[in-house]
């Protein structure tokens, strides 16, 4: 009897014994410390890997995440002309660092993680709201990041003291009332109507203007190659003239040697030009005086014009005409 006693009081030892030796051993998984304290009072920090405790005398009082951490943030703002926002955000933060003064403030500054997570995001909202609260609707959806950076500013300090470190915070959504949605929208829409209209108006008057300058300047075309083309005419006028007073004064003086009369030239002209009408007047009537003085005169122009000088036609017989 006395024998299986002891066998049980050993069994009971040694069973308490192997509980005890695995109390000594923590295993801390890595971007994690755990707070060890002794009687209450904080004793130190136990970092990743396999750790040595007091059983029963050291405890875990905490156990921290030095990773990143997000919260999603719902809430709304005024603005100085009495607009309500509604934001939704994103804020990431993390563990300042991994030194004990910081771990001290992490796990002692709160009294939980709640009470951490009430503070960050009232302060954050706070801060957003103290920015909005100074501008006006119409100036909030261009000033994201100065909203952001404004809330950095604010925070770094206080969460530092408080041993963590605000690493980003994104607004995902800055909305309205459905009222003053649809009031800017109306105000969009009527601003886009009006810089078409101008639009409009400025592509019309560029084509009209276009246009003008493209019939001013066919006009000036059309005017100089008139020009050009009047001046060309007179010019061939005023060659045929000159050829045919050359040829004249020419044949003239052909004559003149030859002791003929130089007159017969003009004459011959002059029947050859009634000829001429007769042929392809085409039923116009020409009324030509072929009295002996009226052909006297004619010839005296047409030798004038050639600065030939005048022979008197011969006599013509009563009754015949030209």
């Amino acid at each position: 009897m006395d024998i299986v006693v002891v066998l049980g009081m050993l069994m009971f030892g040694g069973f308490f014994a192997l509980i005890l030796l695995g109390g000594c051993f923590t295993v801390v998984a890595q971007g994690t410390v755990i707070v060890l304290t002794r009687f209450g009072k904080f004793a130190r920090v136990q970092r990743a890997g396999l750790n040595f405790k007091l059983p029963i005398i050291e405890g875990a009082a905490k156990r921290l995440s030095l990773q990143n951490q997000s919260v999603e943030l719902v809430f709304q703002a005024i603005t100085f002309d009495q607009a309500n926002v509604h934001f939704k955000a994103m804020l990431l933060y993390s563990v300042l660092n991994s030194e004990e003064d910081t771990i001290l403030n992490v796990a002692f500054k709160f009294v939980d993680e709640r009470s951490f997570m009430v503070a960050l995001t009232r302060s954050v909202e706070g801060s957003v709201r103290a920015f909005v609260a100074t501008k006006k609707q119409s100036e909030i959806l261009a000033l994201r990041r100065e909203i952001i950076d404004s809330v950095k500013d604010q925070l770094d300090h206080a969460l530092a003291s408080w041993g963590y470190h605000l690493i980003d915070l994104q607004i995902n959504d800055i909305g309205f009332d459905e009222e003053i949605s649809r009031s800017m929208a109306k105000v969009v829409a009527s601003s886009n109507l009006k810089a078409a209209a101008e639009n409009e108006g400025q592509a019309l008057l560029i084509t009209k203007t276009k246009g003008a300058e493209a019939e001013g300047n066919a006009i000036k075309i059309a005017a100089e190659a008139e020009r050009q083309a009047a001046q060309l005419r007179g010019q061939g006028i005023a060659l045929f003239r000159a050829e045919v007073a050359k040829g004249m004064t020419e044949a003239a003086a052909e004559m003149a040697k030859a002791n003929l009369d130089v007159s017969f030239i003009l004459f011959s002209m002059w029947t050859e030009s009634i000829k001429h009408f007769a042929e392809f007047g085409k039923g116009n009537i020409l009324f030509l005086d072929g009295s002996p003085e009226n052909m006297q005169d004619t010839m005296k122009h047409m030798m004038g014009m050639a600065r030939i000088p005048v022979a008197p036609l011969p006599p013509k017989t009563p009754g015949h005409g030209a």
